[in-house]
């Protein structure tokens, strides 16, 4: 389940945030600068775990992968989630404000007004970004998909 950013950022998230990007007393530019930095660490983390978990039990078996209202997709296997970071990482190399956009609403659970104050673009953008993204994300899965099978 994923968890909603919250608006304020205390003392404490940000020595939480240093702790896991193993920074010492970074300097934060800004609110937007802290939510990009955990979206990105939340992202290696959650793909970290998952490749430890793959390696752990020698997972076999086709990708399922289903999408959502709410976010774009929703992995229901490990495989999934890292199905999705390789097509993030693709995606970053087309176009690098489509997979901040992504990475930002799904790892790091911004809305969309949250998502463009940290991109410092507007909400249609992000918007326009996050759907055309969603369409990029479903077509590479399915190939991918597609190649497992």
């Amino acid at each position: 389940m994923l968890c909603r950013a919250t608006v304020s950022v205390s003392p404490e998230d940000l020595r939480s945030l240093e702790r896991l990007t193993g920074a010492q007393a970074l300097d934060w530019k800004d609110r937007a600068h802290f939510f990009s930095v955990a979206a990105q660490m939340m992202r290696r983390i959650l793909v970290d775990a998952t490749r430890a978990r793959c390696a752990a039990k020698r997972q076999a078996g086709g990708l399922r992968v289903t999408f959502s209202d709410q976010l774009p997709v929703h992995a229901d296997e490990d495989a999934g989630l890292l199905a999705l970071d390789d097509a993030l990482s693709a995606l970053a190399k087309r176009d690098v404000r489509k997979s901040r956009v992504v990475e930002l609403r799904y790892f790091g659970g911004l809305s969309v007004e949250e998502t463009a104050e940290v991109l410092k673009i507007s909400p249609q953008s992000v918007l326009r970004d996050w759907k055309l993204s969603k369409s990029w994300l479903a077509r590479e899965l399915s190939r991918s998909e597609g190649d497992e099978t």
